[in-house]
């Protein structure tokens, strides 16, 4: 069909008109994000996602580096804030939910009933009873170990229920008869075992008073800080005599070449076991053993979460957002991408993972909540303070009372 200037001119202005009247229609949701590049990728689809459910909102997301992030939220929480925010679980959202920073969005946790499809994360998203954010992604850590290992010492691969604290220091101990470490670790970059006595605290006491203790509501000196020291003392003997002088990566070799049978680690470390040359027949993962009888099972899995700021601007449609997260099709694909577990219990994993696998049914159905790893729920520098001391006590055990009345003036001076 021809088509004249006077008449195309029109058209052309008409449909100007209805693009820039769409343009106007739609909401503009503003969203900062620290993502790297395979988790970026995987975000920018689940927004496409979203935008193409929701077509009257615009979700602009604004993407920092890790650590330039740290600095920006202080900032911008402050003076201009976006209707959405990456952050995390449990004490490290604490700050921010009591400045009044964070929005309360229990609304949006009852009106999808994420209390249930959540429910591992519950706890680590709970203050005084409200919920602070949604949490998307995490992962495990536990004890990843070496058949092979407890094949040569004679000591029982551990079954699907897993094994009884006492069986494993008993085996610790045939495992030192044979000459290889039953447990090992690289602390020279202090963290690693924080992860040992975080489970050691959580299995110990359980998880409302490892929080406590790393809000700094704990003394140090207190008989209960010393009762998860009595146990790490049973560790001790059987833990990789140089840890201190080696990373995690190091300790990895130790148990792909057999030299360690046990390894305190989170899921991120399996690629670096496979790389080494061991596969699915002979790397296996344990739930760290139950030690006081009772306490419902809580695990270690840092989590990661997104928030609504005080301060945001388009708050209906940043809640929209939330249930579009916390839903089990969002989880399923930003996690499928990223190698991680969804925290929706109804979400898939990697079946051809078993690590994944196993993952997704530890955590989800730990009753007794969630931790984040020691240097995420305690300050920076009672982080620092604490896992020096976790470290000195594997090398100097007769140091214990030195080593708590350290921390316990660290506490005082650092939660004033």
């Amino acid at each position: 069909m021809r088509v004249n200037g006077k008449t195309a001119i029109l058209a052309l202005a008409m449909a100007s008109l209805m693009a820039t009247s769409a343009s106007a229609q739609q909401r503009v949701l503003k969203y900062n994000a620290d993502y790297d590049p395979i988790p970026l990728k995987a975000m920018e689809e689940i927004i496409a996602d979203f935008e193409a459910a929701n077509p009257d909102i615009d979700v602009q997301l604004t993407n920092f580096d890790h650590e330039g992030y740290k600095t920006a939220i202080r900032n911008f929480l402050t003076a201009d804030a976006p209707d959405l925010a990456n952050w995390y679980a449990g004490n490290r959202m604490a700050p921010f939910v009591n400045a009044g920073q964070f929005m309360d969005v229990s609304d949006v946790w009852e009106a999808n009933g994420l209390k249930d499809s959540l429910g591992s994360a519950l706890a680590s998203m709970t203050i005084d009873g409200k919920q602070w954010g949604i949490p998307y992604t995490y992962y495990q850590w536990g004890i990843y170990y070496n058949r092979d290992a407890y094949k040569a010492a004679g000591v029982d691969v551990p079954g699907d229920n897993g094994v009884t604290w006492e069986q494993f220091l008993a085996g610790c101990e045939k495992f030192k008869a044979a000459g290889i470490d039953c447990l090992t670790t690289g602390s020279k970059a202090l963290w690693p075992v924080a992860g040992i006595f975080d489970y050691l605290s959580l299995r110990t006491n359980g998880y409302e008073w490892h929080m406590d203790l790393t809000a700094g509501k704990v003394a140090w000196t207190d008989d209960s800080v010393k009762k998860v020291f009595a146990e790490f003392g049973k560790l001790q003997p059987y833990v990789t005599a140089n840890h201190a002088a080696i990373d995690w990566q190091d300790a990895a070799a130790l148990l792909v070449q057999g030299k360690a049978a046990n390894y305190v680690m989170g899921n991120f470390a399996v690629g670096t076991f496979k790389e080494g040359g061991m596969t699915n027949d002979n790397l296996g993962f344990l739930v760290f053993p139950e030690i006081t009888a009772g306490i419902p099972r809580a695990e270690e899995a840092p989590t990661d979460t997104i928030h609504i700021p005080a301060g945001a601007k388009n708050v209906d449609d940043a809640k929209k957002f939330l249930a579009f997260m916390a839903s089990p099709e969002a989880q399923t694909k930003w996690n499928a991408a990223q190698g991680q577990l969804p925290i929706n219990k109804n979400a898939s994993v990697n079946t051809d993972d078993p690590f994944l696998v196993a993952g997704f049914k530890m955590l989800s159905t730990a009753e007794g909540g969630i931790a984040q790893f020691f240097d995420r729920d305690a300050p920076a520098e009672m982080a620092k303070v604490g896992m020096e001391g976790f470290q000195q006590f594997l090398v100097q055990p007769d140091q214990l009372d030195n080593i708590l009345d350290r921390l316990e003036k660290a506490r005082q001076r650092i939660y004033k």
